[in-house]
């Protein structure tokens, strides 16, 4: 019997790894389900991969009801794939099922973890991670189970955690977790640290500068911090903090530090927002809020990518258009104006 053999499988923007398929059952599941079915020979043709291969995966789709088998005399067996909506929606309710009862327990174990706070040891409230790895592990960790809010203080030296390292800040951003971080304005002059900073304005984070932070901080949904420790013989460590009256005095610290900075808009793509009064463009709303930053034209001009003259020519026709004499009248009329956003309490 003859059979359709494509050049190529349609690639199709789906991935059902979540629901516990291997790359190569998720690759032959949908190659039957777009190009239809075959024999074991013709899928591994349009695979390009060996008979013995496609013969194993094939079993292990059966097993989990996502292909069936016809068979004719005389001919090869024919494999065809189960509709998505019955096979694949088998397997989705057994994970939701799985994920609730994981769910139902994690809360029992955070319920007995944190019951009789008030006759707790120490070692219940305050937890101590020694070394750069242990510091980095913990940090990453925290930030992965974070689920409304994050907040953060960043300074000038990271010590375990650098921005190159934080996958986990984009993925709690992706998960909708609000942030507001408190950048020292050096930290922005580094290349890596202002990256990650643009990457977190773009998914919506809040950032302000100032120009030294009190100490390094994370915050998770108020209920947990993590701040730095010196300690003797270890390049690195840090104190992770759970008791109530702690973890309030250090979200305090970080208000009163949030309220004193400096908005932070990096890149173009951040312009005044559409119906405000003829201005800038958003090119220049960045070079404005970097300005008002503190950063040098030379930094400037590094997160803008242009020259230090450029950024100055940029200014000065700022300054003509805005009628200002100098740099500081030029904010305060890019304030007015509602090109930049105030320092609350200005």
């Amino acid at each position: 019997m003859s059979q359709r053999l494509p050049q190529q499988t349609m690639t199709l923007d789906v991935d059902l790894t979540a629901l516990g398929l291997s790359a190569a059952q998720q690759h032959l599941y949908q190659s039957l389900v777009v190009d239809g079915g075959g024999t074991e020979r013709v899928l591994a043709e349009r695979w390009g991969r060996t008979h013995g291969e496609v013969h194993a995966v094939l079993r292990s789709l059966r097993d989990l009801g996502l292909v069936e088998v016809s068979t004719f005399q005389g001919d090869p067996p024919l494999w065809f794939p189960t509709a998505p909506d019955v096979a694949l929606q088998g397997l989705l309710n057994s994970r939701r099922h799985d994920l609730s009862l994981a769910e139902t327990s994690v809360a029992k174990l955070t319920e007995i973890f944190r019951q009789d706070v008030n006759h707790a040891d120490v070692g219940d409230l305050v937890e101590v991670a020694l070394g750069a790895e242990a510091v980095r592990g913990r940090f990453l960790q925290l930030e992965l189970g974070a689920r409304d809010e994050v907040l953060s203080f960043v300074d000038a030296q990271p010590v375990a955690v650098g921005p190159e390292d934080n996958q986990a800040e984009q993925q709690a951003l992706d998960r909708g977790v609000g942030f507001r971080v408190v950048i020292e304005r050096g930290a922005l002059e580094d290349a890596a640290t202002a990256g990650e900073a643009r990457d977190a304005l773009g998914a919506n984070a809040l950032i302000r500068t100032v120009d030294k932070v009190p100490t390094k901080l994370l915050v998770i949904d108020r209920a947990v911090a993590m701040a730095p420790l010196s300690v003797r013989g270890y390049d690195a460590a840090a104190v992770v903090i759970r008791a109530p009256s702690l973890v309030r005095s250090l979200v305090t610290l970080f208000e009163a530090v949030w309220a004193g900075g400096v908005p932070v808009v990096l890149g173009p793509e951040r312009g005044v927002d559409e119906g405000s009064a003829p201005g800038p463009d958003s090119l220049d709303a960045a070079l404005l809020s970097l300005m008002l930053s503190g950063l040098t034209d030379e930094a400037v001009g590094r997160q803008l990518r242009m020259s230090g003259r450029t950024v100055q020519r940029r200014l000065k026709a700022l300054m003509a258009l805005t009628g200002s004499t100098t740099r500081l009248q030029l904010g305060w009329e890019a304030s007015e104006r509602g090109w930049v956003t105030r320092r609350p309490g200005t």
